[in-house]
């Protein structure tokens, strides 16, 4: 299999190689890190090793970042068609959806048979609900896709954290109301990640489900149905939580319960800073203008982006949904993160220093004009008043 991409373009052998080529392997492999603590921690009896996914996510990771920086290189436009192409990249995508599986059963054994400390077995959970929330950004991968396998992959692959309704919430809901008011899954200027995640969750089921309410009563049937998206892998989770309940014991419960709340943090947390306090700006007509790659944040620092399939080429992906990760672009021009997801992460866990960092860079985009700004309707009047006059 030939590393580099040959494509002809004005009469000329144009040849694009992909450096981190092989470097998208480490997407896959992260998946298993919660199953790798926690055999080190049983070979050797350090417990508290089952809490390295916990560390390296928000500790080492951002350090990674800082140090290996970003890559704002893109593929040339000639070559993005046949490097779509490649199935070397898909497969990668593939064989990460048993390895999410392989890595929940793997948590339940632990916390079922090693006899950890509350410690410890908090430190399975949360490891593996970080996890769990890549298992959403799996899934986000291929349910953009448009082949039939690649579909059913993301709904196999969000129902283990039990988040099957991503799979239409996302690619219906999100994608048509980004960056607006109307979209609990943007956050909104002077809202902290916790007032988020309380709007954000129970809205994105409330979307997901009417949305598909209405589209099954279009064709004349109602929402309890097998060809409801929905329940679909809703069903999967129920079933494989029941299957692993009935076979580890009701000892694992707690972990089950913990590892899918983390996985949801993870998911509220990238929807978090993916869009704050962006807006796309109204027309003449009353309508929205249509999503650009500056109603996203991006970041094209290297390590986060390799263990996240390029999530962070956010601007690219919403104007461009289904192309695939290994040609998302960089742009020049758009809005830029100072950190990757996992340091980005951390910072939002303590909102005096998020607003400190982003609220600036948030202005700095409208040239100070906070009334273009999505604003948290709750906080407006008083986001208006310090801010007033500030604009160019």
């Amino acid at each position: 299999m030939s590393d580099a991409v040959t494509v002809k373009g004005s009469g000329d052998n144009i040849q694009y190689k992909d450096r981190k080529r092989y470097f998208w392997l480490l997407s896959p492999v992260w998946v298993m890190v919660p199953a790798i603590s926690i055999y080190m921690a049983y070979v050797t009896g350090l417990e508290w090793l089952v809490w390295s996914t916990v560390a390296i996510w928000y500790f080492v990771l951002p350090a990674m970042d800082w140090a290996l920086g970003s890559d704002p290189n893109n593929p040339p436009p000639e070559a993005i068609e046949k490097l779509e192409r490649e199935r070397y990249y898909r497969y990668l995508t593939y064989v990460t959806v048993p390895l999410h599986y392989v890595a929940l059963v793997v948590g339940a054994w632990a916390v079922a048979n090693l006899g950890l400390s509350w410690l410890g077995y908090l430190g399975v959970a949360l490891s593996v609900g970080i996890i769990n929330g890549l298992a959403i950004n799996t899934g986000h991968e291929l349910g953009h896709k448009k082949t039939d396998l690649e579909k059913t992959l993301s709904k196999i692959c969000l129902a283990v954290v039990g988040y099957g309704h991503f799979h239409t919430e996302h690619n219906k809901g999100h994608h048509k109301d980004v960056a607006t008011p109307e979209d609990p899954a943007s956050a909104r200027f002077g809202e902290s990640i916790y007032r988020f995640a309380l709007r954000e969750i129970p809205g994105a089921f409330r979307r997901a489900w009417n949305t598909e309410k209405t589209r099954l009563a279009r064709k004349g049937k109602g929402p309890w149905t097998p060809d409801n998206d929905f329940l679909q892998p809703l069903l999967i989770t129920v079933v494989l939580y029941a299957a692993l309940v009935a076979y580890f014991g009701v000892v694992i419960v707690p972990y089950l319960l913990i590892a899918m709340a983390m996985g949801y943090w993870f998911l509220t947390s990238a929807n978090y800073i993916e869009h704050y306090g962006l807006l796309r700006q109204k027309e003449d007509s009353g309508r929205y203008e249509r999503c650009k790659p500056h109603h996203s944040w991006n970041s094209n620092h290297i390590m986060s982006n390799l263990i996240l399939f390029h999530l962070q080429r956010h601007s690219d992906h919403h104007a461009w949904p289904t192309r695939r990760y290994q040609s998302l672009r960089s742009f020049d021009d758009v809005p830029t993160l100072p950190s990757g997801y996992p340091g980005m992460y951390a910072l939002a866990l303590i909102p005096p220093l998020w607003r400190a960092v982003m609220d600036r860079r948030v202005l700095a985009l409208y040239d100070g004009d906070v009334t273009k700004v999505n604003l948290d309707p709750a906080k407006r009047d008083r986001i208006l008043r310090r801010h007033a006059g500030q604009a160019a």
